[in-house]
């Protein structure tokens, strides 16, 4: 009874010396997909700010001479309530008006009769915003006067740094795929280096180009899609440490946490498959000049 044999790959792969490369690649992917999360997370956070800035308004009540602020501030959520498009109108207190002004004043307390500005936010409706100049018409003759904010230099901020975040994760993706295409090219060139003698015995045999250039495709392709796998699921625990860690962040520099939601998981075989094919075209055209270079 014959045992056997498994045939061995013509091209076998080298840990020794494709470890290094996997590591390069897989930091590589890394710094993408983080790049791809974190450009998603202010993607929809921007969005998110957006759609609130659209839906309020804000209204900063100046007390007259009465000097009497609370009361001033009611009249004038009373007021915008009535007008069409506005929803509800909440009437912010002197200690809300305080609690802004602490990170700058520390605990320092003003004197009581200090003309704090209040703060009256109405909740507006996007579909049906009230008239331009509506609001500052009806408090033009007003004991009080009304400074009204309508959130758009805000909204039009928050629109141009999204863009200027999505621009500069493209753009550094491109160039992280361009880095790895070039490491990959220097890798190709060495195995063939290195395995020249397989390439030789092949080619005595009658082994057309297409076949050589065919077994180093499939072997980057395989490092390729091991490392664009480790380097996706790295940026995914890394995503969520930071997030995790984004309560804090937020508190402190008055920002949300940047969380793009549970889609982001579909990176990791979209960044595996992508590493895989950039690898594989790299190599592949890599052995197959150098096959011409060789065998015109």
């Amino acid at each position: 009874m014959t045992k056997s044999r498994r045939s061995a790959p013509l091209l076998p792969p080298e840990a020794g010396r494709d470890l290094p490369l996997l590591a390069v690649c897989a930091i590589l992917v890394f710094l993408a997909c983080l790049s791809v999360i974190g450009a998603a997370g202010a993607w929809q956070a921007a969005g998110g700010w957006s759609d609130q800035l659209a839906s309020e308004m804000t209204l900063q009540v100046l007390p007259g001479e009465d000097g009497d602020g609370d009361a001033a501030a009611q009249q004038a959520g009373t007021l915008a309530s009535g007008l069409p498009g506005v929803i509800s109108a909440e009437v912010r207190s002197r200690s809300a008006s305080m609690a802004l002004l602490r990170p700058w004043l520390g605990n320092t307390s003003l004197p009581d009769d200090f003309p704090l500005p209040r703060l009256v936010t109405l909740q507006i409706d996007p579909e049906n915003r009230p008239a331009p100049g509506a609001v500052d018409a009806l408090f033009a003759d007003a004991p009080y006067r009304v400074v009204v904010d309508d959130n758009r230099l805000w909204a039009g901020a928050i629109a141009r740094a999204s863009a200027t975040v999505r621009y500069f994760a493209i753009a550094l993706v491109v160039l992280v795929c361009g880095a790895a295409a070039a490491v990959i090219v220097f890798a190709a060139r060495a195995a063939l280096s290195m395995r020249r003698d397989v390439a030789e015995a092949l080619h005595l045999v009658g082994a057309p180009d297409r076949f050589i250039t065919a077994l180093f495709q499939e072997r980057f392709f395989m490092l390729g899609l091991k490392a664009g796998t480790a380097g996706s699921v790295l940026a995914l625990l890394a995503a969520a440490a930071l997030n995790l860690a984004g309560g804090s962040a937020a508190s402190l520099f008055f920002l949300p946490s940047l969380a793009p939601g549970w889609g982001v998981v579909l990176i990791v075989p979209v960044a595996a498959f992508a590493s895989g094919l950039i690898s594989a075209i790299a190599a592949r055209l890599t052995v197959a000049s150098g096959l011409k270079a060789r065998w015109p």
